[in-house]
């Protein structure tokens, strides 16, 4: 491949000075153009185009493709800087990161070369691989490559189908089993709709994301080039599915994005309106709602910092590292922005005439297409909970400089290696695995705190140290199937209580979401959360615990930076006319 010149690393802060306070009705990157083109069902022309001329559009592109990714969690910061103002930037200018990704693992120079072009321009190259009467099944899938080398069959829900200049495909080319399915690269420009045996057509709008292009890609007959295969004949199914898991991580960011607009909309309102003689926000029942839902984002943006970390340190842990994830993530975002609405009340729902209604109302429906926009969350856990009795098995822990590597933001870290990843882990998870003396390092630190994350702290290492007999309860002979799935669904908030827990142990000597160094405040709120969701109850039975987090998101909105554990400048508000 030529080397093409590196751009300079794009920041946070200078994607936010760049795009401007989203408050401003005025501004034609903020929540009020957001919303309009949300009624018009408009896709965000000037909005990417002016992404794309920060560079945002590399960030995701290796720098050997003329790209500027760095790190993961680089990236996840600047698409969340992004997404807060409307999360359709995704698809409009990242959708086709799992396309790149498949290209990385096994794509020909060629091919590379081929689909770094079309992205450094800010082109699209779409990804097609579900079907509409299949679904998360992909073994049923039935477009097929026949034997004269033509394609037949319809891909649906196809992100910028309607505007990719190139496509990769997943298609049959056998009958049984993964190895029934080879991948092709498949250069679109030029083509003539249904004279070359391709259809582009609209599908069904989404309630979310309005004005996105997700198209039915029909194929009639479409030549396909020997020289369009990429890899072997046989593993496209198992690329592709390898290659999801770097667009969990970009979908963390959504929801990420999605939950700060989110909360900061909800502080906004609470904090300026009075119910009786108090401050709407210092009254009890709003308080603890407000509280819950900070807790709940400082534990999402933990667990997508640690695993944004750990692709590059553990790509061979993804399969589960990367469910249990998302899972958090799109979970909590999403009970986040109901207890939000709970607190604007009539405003939740409002489209118009009060600041911010509508666009709560987007946020919400946002929210909900950003769950499933990846794999649905019964999907998610599955293929966790296949890999639960590998990992109640263990294997060799993880050495402990890999693992704090991981957790210390700023800290050295592997090149990004997606060729590495697999389809299932050998050996236990690694946040997981090996956590007792993490815990009994932080319980002898917090030793004489008054506070509840101590006995959190035990209260975690103990559910750990049972999940084995869970996990043998729940693969026996004749067992209930949906209690593997609940187990999975453990697994993945006890996997988020571990990162937190580890993200504190590495960091006591620095100041995280605002607070002290070494305060264990929003630890102990992390913790109060993630365990009442690992439990299946209500956070707000753990309110005492939640509190501290609701004072670190307050103290971060005061100093207008991001709702995270780096210290990331927002855009000026500017004053009110």
């Amino acid at each position: 491949m030529t080397q093409a010149s590196t751009p300079a690393p794009l920041t946070p802060e200078r994607l936010e000075e760049t795009l401007g306070d989203p408050y401003d009705d005025d501004n034609p990157y903020g929540f009020a153009a957001a919303v309009a083109r949300d009624e018009a069902d408009a896709f965000p022309e000037e909005l990417c185009a002016a992404l794309r001329g920060t560079g945002f559009h590399l960030a995701y592109l290796p720098q050997e493709w003329g790209g500027s990714f760095e790190t993961f969690d680089r990236s996840i910061a600047l698409v969340r800087a992004a997404a807060r103002r409307d999360v359709n930037v995704m698809p409009g200018t990242m959708f086709s990161i799992i396309a790149a990704t498949c290209l990385q693992i096994h794509g020909s120079p060629e091919q590379r070369e081929r689909v770094a072009a079309i992205l450094r321009e800010g082109g699209a190259v779409a990804f097609a691989l579900s079907e509409a009467e299949h679904g998360s099944d992909l073994l049923a899938g039935e477009v097929r490559l026949a034997d004269d080398g033509t394609l037949h069959g319809e891909k649906w829900m196809v992100g910028n189908g309607s505007r990719c200049s190139a496509v990769y495909v997943v298609a049959r080319t056998g009958e049984r089993g993964p190895g029934a399915f080879s991948s092709f690269l498949l250069d679109l420009a030029g083509l003539r709709a249904e004279s070359d045996g391709l259809t582009r057509a609209a599908s069904p709008r989404t309630g979310g994301m309005r004005g996105m292009d997700f198209a039915h890609l029909r194929f009639a007959g479409l030549p396909v080039p020997e020289d369009a295969r990429v890899g072997r004949a046989g593993e496209g199914l198992e690329v592709a599915i390898k290659a999801q898991q770097a667009v969990r991580l970009m979908s963390m960011a959504g929801s990420l994005g999605i939950a700060d607009s989110a909360l900061r909309l909800a502080l906004d309102f609470a904090l300026e309106r009075r119910f009786g003689r108090a401050v709407l926000s210092e009254t009890p029942y709003v308080r603890r709602d407000l509280a819950a839902a900070s807790a709940a984002l400082i534990a999402a943006d933990a667990v997508a910092l640690a695993a944004s970390r750990g692709v590059h340190a553990l790509p061979e842990a993804f399969s589960v590292w990367g469910p249990a994830a998302k899972h958090v993530v799109a979970e909590a975002s999403e009970e986040l922005v109901r207890r939000c609405g709970a607190v604007l009340a009539t405003r939740s729902v409002l489209r118009a005439g009060a600041p911010g209604s509508g666009m709560f109302q987007k946020l919400q429906r946002d929210a909900q297409v950003v769950r499933v926009i990846d794999a649905s969350p019964l999907a998610n856990l599955r293929s966790y909970a296949g890999q639960i009795r590998t990992l109640a098995a263990g294997g060799a822990e993880v050495k402990p400089d890999v693992l704090e590597s991981v957790f210390t933001p700023g800290a050295p870290l592997p090149p990004y290696r997606p060729a590495l990843f697999d389809l299932v882990t050998r050996g236990a998870d690694p946040v997981l695995g090996g956590l007792g003396p993490v815990a009994d390092a932080v319980g002898e630190a917090l030793r004489g705190d008054e506070g509840p994350a101590a006995a959190l702290v035990a209260e975690l290492a103990g559910q750990v140290a049972v999940l084995p007999a869970l996990t043998e309860r729940a693969t026996a002979r004749g067992a209930d199937p949906n209690e593997l799935v609940d187990l999975a669904e453990r697994y993945a908030w006890l996997h988020g209580a571990a990162a937190c827990l580890r993200l504190w142990w590495a960091n006591r000597d620095r100041s995280l979401y605002g607070a002290a160094p070494g305060s264990p405040g929003w630890l102990g709120a992390a913790l109060g959360y993630l365990m009442a969701r690992a439990d299946g109850v209500d956070p707000r039975r753990r309110g005492p615990a939640l509190s501290p987090a609701l004072d670190a998101a307050l103290a971060l909105r005061e100093r207008n930076r991001m709702f995270t554990a780096l210290p990331v400048v927002l855009a000026a508000r500017r004053a009110a006319s």
